[in-house]
């Protein structure tokens, strides 16, 4: 017997020529206001790196925005430029770090949903 041959009209065939694509159009754009959501939240949140034993601290936001650097002002008396801009990249690095490890965790369930409607991602 042929298969899908006591099948309804009209049932989903899994071609995706025909009936059955509004149900993943209305996932995609579910997932599209997911993510949406979750890109405005990472906005909001914040993660803090902190370099020579907490002298130097730096806040980024969830989006990869750097919102302050905070400085020790002892550390300003006897520090070199060198030693406080290896300082600063160094912590600036590590803050962006966090903040693409906390996009990653909180997009990351929404991009496997894609992968799961076969889109390849």
């Amino acid at each position: 017997m042929a298969k899908g041959y006591n099948r309804p009209p009209g049932a989903n065939r899994g071609g995706g020529g025909g009936g059955g694509g509004g149900g993943m159009m209305g996932q995609i754009k579910k997932l599209q206001d997911q993510m949406a959501e979750t890109q405005t939240k990472l906005a909001e949140e914040t993660v803090t790196a902190t370099v020579g034993g907490g002298a130097v601290k730096v806040t980024m936001t969830g989006d990869q925005k750097c919102k302050s650097i905070e400085i020790d002002p002892d550390l300003l008396k006897e520090m070199d430029v060198e030693m406080m801009q290896d300082m600063l990249l160094s912590g600036v690095n590590m803050a962006l770090d966090k903040s693409r490890d906390l996009a990653a965790e909180r997009m990351g369930p929404l991009a496997g949903g894609l992968s799961g409607m076969g889109l390849g991602l």
